[in-house]
């Protein structure tokens, strides 16, 4: 039987986020994009949506590429390097966007132009994140958050990186894997 607590269990996003793992999943990201591109594959914006769509609704809890990236990749590459979550999520959502969009303009309109030009975007933001550790999303969050949009109280670590809770997450980690960190 589900209940409410067991479907909040699932349907909750980590706080924070081991950036390691992050960093894995883009990185894939980039090359299922990628490779939809040079292969014509457009079918596989749809394998991405899904994946940033089960990403944005629970993090790795439901997405097979997140459970590698926390439980195998992440966790063979060093101690955890924690950041904020909400951020995170936000660029989970802008990819579930991006490839929602692409997936539409493929099987719904026939555009499959648009498809390749919504990969494209796709292919630098998680190629930015992946080896750069740019997340174009979280820039996007902080500017939100800036202009008042977003609710400050919605990630304190992120409106104040001096705060309590930015200045923990920091002190996390540098100690090594915490709440999050495999």
């Amino acid at each position: 039987m589900v209940t409410v607590s067991s479907a909040r269990a699932v349907f909750s996003f980590p706080n924070p986020v081991n950036e390691l793992a992050a960093r894995s999943v883009a990185a894939f990201v980039a090359v299922i994009a990628l490779a939809a591109i040079v292969a014509h594959l457009p079918w596989l914006s749809a394998v991405l949506a899904l994946g940033f769509l089960a990403r944005a609704a629970s993090g790795p809890t439901l997405s097979p590429l997140g459970q590698l990236a926390t439980r195998v990749i992440a966790p063979r590459l060093g101690h955890a390097k924690l950041v904020a979550g909400p951020p995170k999520r936000f660029a989970q959502a802008m990819g579930a966007t991006l490839t929602v969009t692409a997936t539409i303009a493929h099987f719904g309109l026939g555009l499959t132009a648009v498809t390749y030009l919504l990969l494209g975007l796709v292919v630098i933001a998680a190629t930015l994140e992946s080896v750069f550790a740019f997340c174009i999303g979280c820039r996007i969050f902080a500017l939100l958050i800036r202009l008042g949009v977003i609710p400050s109280d919605v990630c304190a670590a992120c409106a104040d990186i001096w705060s309590p809770a930015a200045v923990s997450l920091r002190s996390e980690s540098v100690a090594g894997p915490g709440p999050g960190g495999s």
